[in-house]
């Protein structure tokens, strides 16, 4: 805040345009002010000009001929006219305020401290300066005593509405919310126009998650004042987290026209684009975001998420790791090189780095549910290693939640219709979506009304067809899991499904308040959640063995066939000849996550090829045809004596293009100990055979469920001996080859596997039975059927 006071000196001459006139110093000074009020800063520097002219020591004139200057560009000027004026008048406490305001505009935080120093020395009850010293002394970090400066500024003048939201925004930095919303109401209510305080009380608002109140608040600051820059960027913020993509987008881009060189509006249009799937748009805002700020760490961390989205891995580990460089402590930074070092196969290596940001922030869930996932990658891991670590996961975030349980108000009759609920980010194109769908569409409305809950921002067709089947379709992006918990308790879901686990964008701490009787985890993840409010996992025999029931915090119930249904995409072309019968040359292929090719795949797969000499391997998904996967495995291969012209490795391509790529191939190997899920439903329905080896968990598991469904069992491997004889002996057997690529995908289509009708039966015989259960077993306070005036048959 510049500082203004007048000062009355002697009569002299002054020229303004072409007219010439006396005047006294005060009325020239009244002059060049009302020019500066309009932004004629050429018009009062002439006006100053002639007055310093005539009177070159003349204190007042050279001073703000000093902030004329400064607001025209020429700063070193502004700064000799400033300190010039102090050594004509030293006692003038306005002199050094205004000194301060420049010299901290300019980033010199110091020396502005200095000058307000000096200021109050002369003139202690100078609130402004308390106040303008309180922002430097922010600027530094200094939050303690930036808020002692702000508390002096309004003892002296209670009624400064700027005082009391600098003082807003240093509690809300020192974590202490409330107390930062008492002081902007403070402002609004001496200001009620004040935008700047609006804005402020929108980031507390957004910061609790509150995204819908955040929002309105912006937009009143904007109503307010529309050229506020910081006001659309943070809208735009909240809008993004609630999944309003293309408003956000345009909020975004609104705060870059009023201000072209707005780092954190180039950074936030990039995180809108990311959640778009706009990739290269996304690189391209936080390579702009690194031009202007080329130290921004979130920065390099984000430009590297989305670079290992693109599956560039090398360019988004070495963007991660120059993320480190800047901020060591960044826990983000870390979350996402493991990511990348996950999808390079480098697992102990992306271990370490989730391990690492848990250490840095113990309270971060996604780092956590990632690690729990990547651990499923590893050779050797055992069912009783995963139930501990997921063990540890309910003691950590879900245990403290349980003292909020409440009892359900939900009629306890055994015979009405159910409610279910499905809670998914991935109602779309996505395995889920394949392995949901038709069920969706075949549950009886008499028996069940679906309820969706719908937490992702993709949508395509298959999200169409979703919103069709669902009773109830509920846009849940960017709510709070209290927000979303409540939701759903208001709605009276009886069965909740979790199709997430611990996979991205998932709500477990959703179920793990609760909000539902009965909760059960299927189709999203490989396994158990480790949550104690999980009541029950929807598997099969050949997911869960009965000796392996042990190892799952939840109850096993098993569907009769298999525990999920296919719906094979309406584009997939028609299943091809056998490609080994016109050359002779037998292909393997895998289109599985690099992150399931370990080591002992490698070493699998070199045995395979080195006894089928006219073979060769070709490996597909995004990403593969980066340096840091494709070099790796071409070398390991090649200690394996395979000879690398014998590998090849295809990116990820458009879904229709990937499946017509299995045209290409004689017979898919399947990974372990993380197998394949729709990667092997895709293989089988373009008519290629699948070699698995099941282990003991359930992730190693999912091809031998499927097989067993097709009835293909021919292929499922009792060891990886076993795994190795099988795919030798089948790459010299072309006659059997063709003989399942022409009949696979009908016998798969006749097949429980994509028996949307059948599954959907078998599974409200077993919610019917569960929810017999809970109805017939004590619960205080859930009504019983006489306690309902009416309920829907």
């Amino acid at each position: 805040m510049l500082l203004e006071r007048l000062s009355t000196v002697r009569h002299r001459s002054i020229e303004v345009g072409n007219v010439e006139r006396m005047a006294t110093d005060s009325e020239a000074l009244a002059l060049a002010a009302q020019h500066r009020q309009f932004g004629r800063f050429d018009l009062a520097e002439r006006v100053y000009e002639q007055i310093l002219t005539a009177s070159p020591r003349h204190p007042v004139a050279t001073h703000y001929a000093g902030l004329v200057a400064f607001e025209l560009g020429r700063e070193q000027s502004a700064i000799e006219l400033l300190e010039r004026s102090i050594a004509l008048n030293p006692l003038e406490p306005i002199f050094h305020g205004n000194l301060g305001v420049i010299l901290y505009r300019q980033g010199k935080p110091d020396a502005a401290i200095a000058s307000y120093q000096r200021a109050l020395q002369i003139q202690p009850d100078f609130a402004d300066a308390h106040n303008n010293l309180g922002n430097a002394l922010r600027s530094q970090g200094r939050l303690s005593e930036a808020a002692a400066s702000y508390r002096r500024a309004l003892r002296i003048n209670p009624n400064n509405p700027a005082a009391h939201n600098n003082l807003g925004v240093v509690l809300f930095e020192e974590n202490q919310p409330e107390e930062a919303v008492a002081c902007y109401r403070s402002a609004l209510q001496i200001n009620p126009n004040y935008a700047d305080a609006h804005n402020n009380l929108g980031n507390v608002s957004r910061s609790q998650g509150r995204l819908e109140e955040s929002e309105a608040i912006y937009r009143r600051a904007l109503r307010f004042n529309p050229g506020y820059a910081e006001a659309h960027n943070n809208l735009g913020n909240a809008l993004r987290l609630q999944g309003k993509l293309e408003e956000a987008r345009r909020c975004c881009e609104r705060a870059l026209e009023l201000n072209p060189d707005y780092v954190a509006a180039h950074f936030n249009l990039g995180n809108v684009f990311k959640s778009q799937g706009k990739l290269s748009e996304a690189v391209a805002c936080y390579r702009r975001t690194l031009e202007f700020d080329p130290d921004y760490a979130a920065a390099h961390s984000n430009l590297g998420n989305a670079l290992w989205s693109q599956g560039k891995l090398e360019e988004a580990v070495v963007c991660c790791r120059r993320a480190l460089e800047l901020n060591p402590d960044e826990s983000g930074a870390h979350l996402n090189l493991g990511n990348a070092l996950k999808h390079q196969g480098k697992l102990s290596e992306a271990v370490a780095s989730y391990e690492r940001a848990l250490e840095l922030n113990p309270e971060f869930f996604d780092a956590h549910s990632s690690l729990l996932m990547t651990r499923q990658n590893v050779a050797g891991v055992s069912l009783e290693e995963l139930f501990e670590a997921h063990s540890d996961f309910e003691r950590r975030y879900a245990a403290p939640l349980r003292a909020d349980w409440k009892p359900h108000d939900i009629v306890r009759d055994p015979d009405r219709p159910l409610r279910l609920g499905f809670l998914s980010p991935d109602f779309g194109r996505h395995p889920v979506g394949y392995f949901l769908i038709r069920v969706l569409e075949n549950l009886e409305r008499r028996e069940a009304q679906t309820n969706c809950y719908s937490d992702g921002t993709n949508r395509d067709e298959l999200t169409a067809r979703f919103q069709t089947a669902a009773a109830n379709w509920q846009e849940t992006v960017g709510w709070s899991d209290e927000r979303l918990a409540q939701q759903i308790r208001d709605d009276k879901i009886d069965i909740l499904f979790d199709m997430a686990g611990h996979t991205a964008r998932n709500r477990l701490l959703v179920f793990a308040r609760k909000p539902a009787p009965i909760q059960i985890t299927w189709l999203g993840y490989e396994g158990t959640t480790g949550l104690t409010a999980m009541d029950y996992i929807l598997a099969d025999h050949h997911e869960i063995p009965a000796q392996s029931e042990k190892f799952y915090c939840e109850k096993v119930l098993r569907m009769r066939d298999g525990y999920v249904c296919y719906d094979p995409p309406a584009y997939a072309p028609p299943v091809s000849g056998l490609p080994a019968e016109e050359d002779r040359l037998v292909t393997f292929g895998s289109f599985n996550n690099p992150a399931k090719i370990t080591d002992q795949v490698i070493e699998v797969w070199g045995k395979i090829l080195a006894r089928a000499p006219l073979s060769r391997l070709v490996l597909k998904y995004k990403g593969m045809s980066d340096s840091s996967i494709a070099g790796r495995f071409a070398e390991m291969l090649s200690g394996h004596g395979v000879d690398s012209r014998r590998v090849e490795f295809h990116e990820r391509s458009p879904h229709a293009e990937a499946l017509k790529e299995y045209h290409l191939i004689d017979l898919a190997l399947d990974p372990f100990p993380f197998s394949g899920g729709a990667t092997t439903c895709e293989a089988l329905w373009m008519g290629v055979p699948v070699i698995t080896c099941p282990g003991e968990t359930f992730a190693s598991r999912h091809s031998l469920s499927y097989l067993s469904n097709v009835g293909l069992t021919e292929t499922v491997a009792r060891d990886l001996s076993d795994y190795v004889e099988l795919a030798v002996g089948l790459a010299n057997d072309l006659p059997r080859l063709a003989k399942w690529r022409a009949e696979l995908r009908e016998r798969m289509a006749r097949s429980p596997l994509c028996d949307g009708a059948r599954f959907a039966d078998n599974l409200l015989k077993i919610l019917r039975n569960v929810w017999q259960e809970w109805c017939n077993s004590p619960h205080p306070g859930s009504p019983t059927p006489s306690d309902s005036n009416s309920r829907s048959r």
